[in-house]
C-alpha cells in the first residue's frame, strides 16, 4: 500500500504529465494531417531510454524524465528541409502551433463540464433555507429545510441579498413569508430579531441558491465560459499588479514544484471527504487541473519567443506582407527567449524552494 504522500506525488505527476502529453499529441496529429513529418515523438523528456517504435516514420520513444511528452517535427528551424515544419505553408505552421494550446483548452473545458454536469449550476433567482437556528424565529414559526422562499412582505424574491435587505429594512416587526414546499405554498408572519445572537442572522436562516442537474453535453457551453474567465483572469493580472490591485505574492509563477504544493494542500484539506463522498474528491481534483489545463493553453499562446506563441507572432509578417523573417534571426531570437525561460523558471524553482506557497 502506498502512504498519502507518494499516491499525491504520483498522482500529481501522472495527471501533469497527461495535460503536458495531451499538449504535444495537439501539435503532432495536426502536423502529421497537415503532412509535416515529424521524425519522433517522445514521452517524458530526455535523456532517451528506448526507442519504442516506429509509425509512419515517427520514432516514439520512452525518455527519462517522466513529465508529458515532445514532438520534433522535421526541419523544424530550416526551411531548406524539405517536407519539414519551417518549409510548409503559413496556415500548416499556424494550424500546427495552435494545435497544442487549443488541446488543453479543450481538455480544461471538459474538466469543468464533467465538475458542472455532476454538481448542477447554481438557480440564482431562486432562494433556498438549507439552515435553521435552534430558538430562532424561522424556528418557532415552523419554517423548515429546503422550503424556497417565494414572496416577502408581497414582494417576489429573486435574489439573497433581495432577502437581506427587506429584513435589514423590518427589524422587530412583523413580516409575512410565503415558502413553496413539497408543491404546496404555506405563508408565515415572522419577526425579525434586531439584535439576534452571535453568527446568526435576524431571523436565523441559512439560505443559498439550488443548483438544477444538467446533463454532460449541456454542460459543455458552461464549461466554456468558466474557461473563458480563467482566461480572462490570467490576462489581466499584469494590468492588476501595475496597478496595485493585486499583491505580487498572491499573483507569483508557480514551477511545477509550486504547482505540487498547492495540489497536496488542496488533497490534505480534502482528506476528510474520501471517506464519506469519494465523488467530491474526484470532481476537486478534476476542477484544480482543469484550471492547470486552461493556464497552460492560454500562457502557451502569449507572444513570448520559444512559446507557441512567439512561433505565431513570426507568422504575422507572413501574413500581412507575404515576407518571413529570415530563419537564422528567427532561431537567434527564440533560442534566446528559451533560454530566458529556462533562467526565469529556475529562478521560479528556486523560490518554491526556499519559500513555499501556503494557501490561506
Amino acid at each position: 500500500m502506498l502512504n498519502d504522500t507518494t499516491r499525491i506525488i504520483l498522482e500529481f505527476i501522472v495527471s501533469l504529465s497527461v495535460l503536458l502529453f495531451i499538449h504535444e499529441l495537439g501539435h503532432f496529429l495536426v502536423g502529421k494531417l497537415l503532412g509535416i513529418q515529424a521524425e519522433e515523438f517522445g514521452f517524458g523528456y530526455p535523456p532517451k531510454i528506448i526507442k519504442l517504435f516506429n509509425w509512419k516514420g515517427t520514432d516514439f520513444s520512452l525518455n527519462l524524465i517522466p513529465f508529458g511528452a515532445f514532438v520534433r517535427f522535421k526541419g523544424e528551424d530550416d526551411p531548406t528541409v524539405e517536407g519539414g515544419f519551417y518549409s510548409s505553408n503559413k496556415w500548416k505552421r499556424l494550424a500546427t502551433l495552435l494545435a497544442g494550446p487549443t488541446m488543453n483548452l479543450l481538455a480544461g473545458i471538459l474538466l469543468f463540464s464533467l465538475v458542472v454536469s455532476q454538481t448542477g449550476i447554481p438557480q440564482t433567482d431562486t432562494v433556498e433555507i438549507i439552515g435553521i437556528s435552534q430558538n430562532s424565529p424561522a424556528e418557532l414559526v415552523g419554517l423548515k429545510e429546503s422550503d424556497i422562499i417565494l414572496k416577502l412582505n408581497g414582494t417576489k424574491i429573486n435574489s439573497m441579498v433581495q432577502i437581506g435587505e427587506i429584513v435589514q429594512d423590518n427589524l422587530g416587526e412583523e413580516i409575512t413569508l410565503l415558502v413553496l414546499r413539497e408543491d404546496e405554498e404555506y405563508s408565515f408572519n415572522i419577526v425579525p430579531r434586531i439584535d439576534p445572537p452571535e453568527d446568526e442572522g435576524a431571523i436565523g436562516i441559512i439560505m443559498q441558491n439550488p443548483t438544477k442537474k444538467i446533463g454532460f453535453v449541456r454542460s459543455i457551453p458552461i464549461g466554456g465560459q468558466i474557461a473563458i474567465e480563467q482566461g480572462k483572469q490570467l490576462l489581466a493580472i499584469p494590468g492588476m499588479l501595475i496597478k496595485g490591485e493585486v499583491e505580487p505574492k498572491d499573483a507569483r509563477m508557480l514551477s511545477p514544484k509550486g504547482i505540487y504544493d498547492v495540489y497536496a494542500q488542496v488533497r490534505e484539506e480534502e482528506r476528510s471527504f474520501e471517506e464519506n463522498n469519494p465523488l467530491l474528491s474526484i470532481l476537486n481534483i478534476s476542477w484544480f487541473f482543469g484550471v492547470i489545463s486552461v493556464s497552460l493553453g492560454f500562457s502557451n499562446l502569449l507572444p513570448i519567443p520559444a512559446l507557441d506563441g512567439g512561433r505565431i507572432l513570426f507568422l504575422i509578417p507572413e501574413f500581412l506582407f507575404g515576407k518571413r523573417v529570415p530563419a537564422k534571426y528567427e532561431n537567434l531570437i527564440h533560442f534566446i527567449g528559451y533560454s530566458g525561460l529556462l533562467i526565469l523558471m529556475g529562478y521560479v524553482l528556486y523560490q518554491d524552494i526556499i519559500n513555499p506557497i501556503v494557501l490561506p
